[in-house]
């Protein structure tokens, strides 16, 4: 077993009584990495702790209630994260209930969805809240006994001491477990001795999602509860001005109309206000119909701030910053400009990507009841705390006046990381001294921005006589972001290899999109994989493959600096070639893709047949290394939905500009994938290495438009080098 400390930091354990029913109340401050150093099983230990926290409640009827800290966003952590905490407590799931924490600075940290991390970084600590709040029952029961702790045995929320005959559930020993010193140290469970990690368990709320019970924002009422909407300016690079709004105030439910400031002059944004807009014009009504047809009668003026940029002025703006030299490279290897002068091969290939909306089924809305003494919130927020902070500084309100709860989300992918719609909702209602919720229809999301940036990115490689990649390079660039992943594949493995990037200013508003950069960049350079290897004149299995043997065997420059493991790249590789049945598969319409990021390794396999020069897919391979899986029927559902959000994209997804508005305003003008459109079929295999969890929310998506790409070729003769492939769809002939 491995042995953790509880008492690390500032803060530790919380023991109560439960205020009904004598239980056990434990609120804990869970560390993402906390082994002992004296352990047998010793880690390093890291130069800082990854806070995360948590709060568990044994009743004396043996039920457990365990609050999930984290935002729920559809990526199920609020099964998971409790699963973690119950397998250490060594309880039947059966017998466990979940609540969704409201945020709580004092008593919970990192209260974020973002980035795949949520169970990576609490892992560990996750663990020990469990194995804690066990150990403590056990020493209750021992000290009734009047036996060794040592010998006492649990299973399924039963504590047994064997020699004795003594056998009492744990809400017999909950209130007596709360008087227990908490201990320095406990013992975790040893992997193979795991019953509900690494098993299929439903969603907590999956029966209230089919039911349709109110759980999301929208669904959020409350009395005396007033609607509110905006309007924002109508093109990037406008600014409100005035208006006329006689017509809107006089129309029936319609209570005021009236521009917002959203962040006051001196008030401090956090990096979560992203894409809001400082002055805005809100409507409040009665019901949300009143608040749309009020919006169309609202005549307001708006001012040009700054250049009206258009999908042609990107487009050449982001070549120009592409072919301008850089300053200084990421990273240099050797000396590629000499190496492509003596190749025998040299290829060179620009991809790009347009903007992408977000498109959560759910738009954006928050509640905001904001008085003199107090700001209750409530809402889909991925930032809970950011929020917060930010609120501190508009509202000039300290914190512990500031409640923010937490709703399910109708989906996220980065959007509700930017929370500047909790922050509009408090500012109107403050003015309006009113409960409000704010409600952005489809169009004033779509139209709003924090967008996934726009791309383009260019690979060379150079290949020797004996079809050897010799020299690599890429430079990428972006609007408002640089895009490359210097240290990442095929960075290590290629003797000479040059890194670049830049950034294009735009007034644009753009931000996280799921899996961010990684979801271009990873077809792009996969895409690029495969016509290097035809150009070697090898499989791509195997050109892939023998890249990764070199990074091991002889790696080039530091290897400490690659952001990869090669060993578990190639165990995803061999795993998808082998369950694809590779080289008996009709390669003519067959494409494959690897990629790492957020800490996982993902390979897939694709096959495809076009219809009316669209492809159709046919089915996908995809193997995974996120370490231990915690629950499998949640992690399949996670890659799938990657896949079939990545394809859509890839495939016929964009944000066009004219004179700085945006051409697509919703599904009519924005093609997201159908059902129709959707893989026939996908296969998903997990890597069972034993490893610590990793990320699992986006890495499927990346590397599937390469694998998309591949096969199209394969297919059609043709490369697609620009998304999305449809609408770009290269003239045959």
């Amino acid at each position: 077993m491995t042995r953790i400390r509880t008492k690390i930091g500032r803060r530790s354990f919380i023991r109560t009584s439960a205020a009904a029913g004598g239980g056990l109340m434990l609120g804990f401050t869970w560390l993402g990495s906390c082994k002992d150093k004296t352990a047998a099983e010793v880690m390093q230990m890291p130069k800082e702790w990854f806070n995360i926290n948590g709060f568990l409640k044994i009743g004396d009827n043996g039920l457990v209630t365990i609050m999930s800290p984290n935002p729920e966003i559809g990526q199920n952590v609020k099964t998971a994260m409790p699963m973690i905490v119950a397998e250490e407590l060594d309880i039947d799931w059966k017998d466990v209930l979940v609540e969704q924490a409201p945020l709580n600075t004092d008593i919970f940290t990192r209260q974020i969805a973002g980035g795949s991390q949520s169970i990576r970084q609490g892992w560990e600590g996750l663990r020990m809240a469990g194995a804690t709040a066990r150990q403590m029952l056990k020493t209750a029961a021992a000290e009734a006994w009047q036996v060794p702790v040592e010998e006492i045995e649990t299973d399924g929320g039963v504590l047994t001491h064997k020699e004795s005959g003594n056998k009492a559930g744990y809400g017999d020993f909950a209130a007596a477990a709360a008087l227990i010193e908490v201990p320095e140290t406990v013992e975790l469970k040893k992997t193979s001795g795991f019953k509900i990690i690494g098993t299929d368990r439903r969603n907590v709320d999956g029966k209230k999602i089919v039911t349709g019970a109110p759980q999301f924002g929208l669904d959020l009422k409350e009395e005396g509860m007033l609607i509110a909407m905006i309007i924002h300016p109508p093109a990037f690079g406008m600014t409100y001005a005035s208006m006329d709004a006689k017509k809107a105030k006089a129309m029936p439910g319609i209570k005021d109309v009236f521009p917002i400031e959203v962040y006051p002059e001196g008030s401090e944004k956090q990096w979560s206000d992203g894409g809001g807009i400082d002055k805005l014009v809100a409507i409040v009504g009665e019901t949300t119909w009143q608040c749309m047809q009020a919006k169309k009668q609202v005549e307001v003026q708006w001012e040009k701030s700054s250049q009206l940029e258009d999908s042609a002025y990107h487009d050449k703006a982001l070549t120009e910053l592409l072919d301008k030299p850089t300053e200084a490279p990421a990273r240099k290897d050797g000396d590629v400009n000499k190496a492509f002068a003596r190749a025998a091969k040299v290829v060179e290939r620009t991809y790009s990507a347009p903007f992408l909306a977000h498109n959560t089924m759910e738009p954006m809305n928050f509640f905001a009841h904001v008085t003199p003494e107090k700001a209750i919130l409530n809402g889909p927020i991925q930032t809970p705390e950011f929020l917060e902070k930010t609120l501190v500084s508009v509202l000039g309100m300290p914190p512990e006046q500031i409640d923010i709860q937490m709703t399910r989300m109708g989906g996220g992918f980065g959007r509700r990381l930017y929370g500047h719609f909790g922050v509009e909702a408090a500012v109107i209602s403050k003015k309006m001294q009113a409960p409000i919720k704010l409600v952005y229809t489809r169009e004033d999301d779509m139209t709003q921005g924090t967008y996934r940036p726009a791309y383009k990115v260019r690979y060379k490689a150079g290949l020797d006589d004996n079809g050897r990649l010799i020299a690599w390079s890429v430079k990428g660039v972006g609007t408002n972001d640089d895009l490359v992943f210097e240290n990442r594949f095929p960075a290590g493995a290629v003797d000479h290899y040059l890194a670049e990037k830049a950034s294009l200013n735009s007034n644009v508003t753009t931000g996280a999109w799921r899996a961010p950069r990684s979801n271009f960049i990873a077809g792009a350079e996969q895409s690029f994989m495969d016509e290097v290897a035809e150009l070697a004149g090898k499989d791509p299995f195997d050109f892939r493959l023998e890249l990764f043997e070199r990074a091991i065997a002889d790696p080039v420059g530091d290897p400490e600096k690659n952001d990869y493991d090669a060993k578990r790249f190639i165990e995803v590789l061999k795993l998808a070639r082998d369950r694809s049945g590779w080289e008996q598969g009709n390669k003519a319409a067959r494409g494959v893709s690897a990629y790492y990021c957020h800490n996982s390794y993902v390979a897939q396999v694709l096959d495809l047949h076009m219809e009316d020069n669209k492809p159709v897919v046919d089915k996908v391979w995809c193997a995974v290394d996120c370490g231990i899986v915690i629950n499998p029927l949640s992690a399949k559902n996670q890659i799938e939905g990657g896949i079939v959000d990545g394809l859509g994209h890839a495939t016929y997804s964009q944000m066009t500009f004219k004179e700085g508005k945006p051409e697509q305003a919703n599904f009519d003008t924005y093609h997201l994938v159908r059902h129709s459109e959707a893989p026939k079929e996908i296969a998903t295999f997990f890597v069972d290495n034993g490893i610590d969890p990793t990320g699992l929310g986006e890495p499927s998506l990346p590397p599937v438009s390469g694998a998309l790409a591949n096969a199209m070729y394969r297919a059609t003769g043709q490369r697609f080098y620009d998304q999305p492939f449809v609408v770009n769809m290269p003239l045959k002939g």
